[in-house]
């Protein structure tokens, strides 16, 4: 009987006009919007580490390891296999290599311990660079940058949790905080009855008779990364409701009771962990004045809030990117999809879309930065992350759709980062409150601290002669606050207004006049359709698209 040889080669399988794997760029070097904000907003000291990080987040091996980790979810674990309950969640190895490579890059702590101006900026840079790669495992490392300032409500336990929150070392071992170097925390808000509306927990507290140490006991329906070693979680007191820390451990070394009932099966995040949790006489210290934990807890919001502009800001960059990187590698009907004028249009309004939400999310930064180096800023911040936290993330699912359909078939399947992205786009827009949430807030502060609008208004103003349908647009903004009594029934109406006049305002006083011009003839002029890729035809979109995506990437 003859042997036969093995098939090597299929004359029907020649594989041709197929992009390159982009997995060998520096997502920073590439990003000329990103370097150039980072620069105006007070984070240039910050250039080095921030291209040897771009260089990482570019590279195939992050690309590997958020594939894995998303491809294999975290697992619950409620037992040891002696019966003994121990409520863990295991994760993939590629998960901990991502959180050691984030925590080692400092993304949690450089804007508590880099001591100068633009240390938020730098934060937020890094953060915008590690999002584009993975996003679930940026929910701990979001929780932990953003619980500083409420710790620092109890000096005590700020002293006690500090050093360990903003170690550069990751230590994934389920053990008492004591024996680890580094430590993430949590946040557990939310219960089923209440949603947003936290004041309706039924959570209790009950002093246990020794200092400002409590004993709770409640149901909480979502505690995202519950493998963190310890939380920040609200409970009512007689006082009213109260801000906790509650540790995995107690002080005595003993595990304490903090049951997950179940993980959450969600759309996107999927490497993140989120979860249902119980408290039963779980040991927990006050942060903060009894009564008053919705004031204590929402320092922590307010920066997390941060982190939810960030993160749609650098999910609408790395959808541009890959439309941009897949236009400039296929062929259609004779040509390079990027040389069809239709496409070109397509990508450029992509392009602008996405270094308007890159300039707004990096001046959110430097009113944050401003506001913890003592410079006036404070109220603008409360104010300008509410609106950017509404606009963004009301923009970024559309826009990564049009960019997936940039890649055709192949931008729908599981093998490219698209899905992967849309799934993620809705997340920030519910994350620390949802879109009527947001809009109430912004009302809110109004009505509360006329000085934000004030600042808004003055922010808004730089630019005034800069272009008439910016000029056009900030008139039409105070005619819209003038009128106190209709704010509420048309205040997405009003917010979204805020949004595009201040990404307007910074394109005009800081990008190419290319850019400022696309952005206010179609955001504020109305020169636009209602999808992407209705830039008029006149639109500079050659000079869009090279700045998106320069020549050599």
């Amino acid at each position: 009987m003859a042997v036969r040889e093995p098939i090597t080669e299929f004359d029907t399988h020649t594989v041709t006009n197929q992009p390159p794997p982009l997995d060998q760029y520096n997502a920073y070097l590439a990003d000329s919007v990103l370097r150039e904000a980072v620069e105006r907003e007070g984070g240039g000291w910050a250039d080095q580490r921030l291209r040897d990080f771009g260089a990482q987040t570019g590279a195939a091996e992050m690309q590997e390891l958020a594939a894995a980790a998303n491809r294999h979810v975290p697992e619950f674990r409620p037992f040891d296999r002696f019966g003994q309950r121990i409520d863990e969640v295991v994760f993939h190895p590629a998960y901990h290599r991502l959180m050691e490579i984030a925590v080692g890059s400092e993304l949690p702590s450089i804007a508590w311990t880099a001591n100068r101006s633009g240390s938020h900026i730098a934060h937020v840079a890094l953060t915008y660079l590690f999002y584009q790669v993975e996003q679930g495992v940026n929910c701990p490392l979001a929780m932990t940058y953003a619980a500083i300032p409420s710790l620092r409500r109890q000096p005590e336990l700020a002293a006690e949790w500090e050093p360990r929150l903003l170690s550069t070392d990751y230590d994934p071992r389920c053990v008492p905080a004591a024996e680890k170097r580094g430590a993430q925390i949590g946040m557990a808000m939310t219960e089923k009855q209440g949603g947003s509306d936290v004041r309706a927990n039924t959570t209790r507290a009950i002093h246990s008779g020794e200092g400002d140490a409590y004993l709770l006991t409640g149901h909480k329906w979502f505690c995202s990364a519950p493998m963190c070693d310890a939380f920040l979680t609200l409970a009512q007191t007689e006082a009213g409701p109260t801000c906790f820390l509650v540790p995995r451990w107690r002080p005595d070394g003993s595990r304490n009771p903090f049951h997950i009932q179940r993980l959450k099966d969600k759309l996107g995040d999927r490497s993140n962990a989120s979860s249902e949790i119980e408290y039963r006489g779980t040991w927990a210290q006050r942060v903060g004045e009894e009564g008053r934990g919705i004031r204590a807890i929402m320092d922590m919001v307010h920066h997390t809030r941060l982190e939810c502009t960030t993160a749609p800001a650098a999910l609408m960059r790395q959808a541009t990117v890959q439309a941009l990187h897949h236009a400039h590698n296929r062929s259609t009907f004779g040509r390079k999809l990027v040389e069809h004028q239709l496409m070109r249009n397509v990508l450029a309004d992509l392009a602008v879309e996405s270094e308007a939400a890159t300039a707004l999310a990096l001046r959110v930064a430097r009113a944050f930065d401003a506001a913890h180096h003592g410079e006036s800023g404070e109220s603008f911040s409360r104010l300008a992350v509410a609106v950017s936290k509404y606009w963004l993330n009301k923009r970024v699912t559309a826009h990564v759709v049009e960019a997936m359909e940039c890649l055709g078939g192949a931008g729908y399947v599981e093998e490219s980062v698209m899905p992967r992205l849309y799934r993620q786009a809705p997340l920030n827009g519910i994350w620390e409150g949802s879109g009527n949430v947001i809009c109430l807030d912004v009302l809110r502060t109004i009505a509360r601290e006329p000085d934000s609008l004030e600042r808004f208004m003055s922010e808004l103003s730089l630019a005034r002669g800069g272009d008439d349908r910016l000029d056009m647009a900030i008139a039409g903004l105070e005619k819209v606050l003038d009128d106190r009594a209709g704010l509420e029934p048309n205040a997405r109406r009003v917010v979204e207004l805020m949004a595009v006049t201040l990404q307007g305002s910074l394109l005009v006083q800081f990008a190419p006049e290319a850019v400022a011009d696309a952005f206010c003839a179609t955001r504020l002029g109305g020169d636009w359709g209602l999808a992407y890729g209705t830039l008029p035809a006149d639109a500079p979109v050659d000079y869009l698209i090279d700045r998106a995506w320069p020549t050599g990437f």
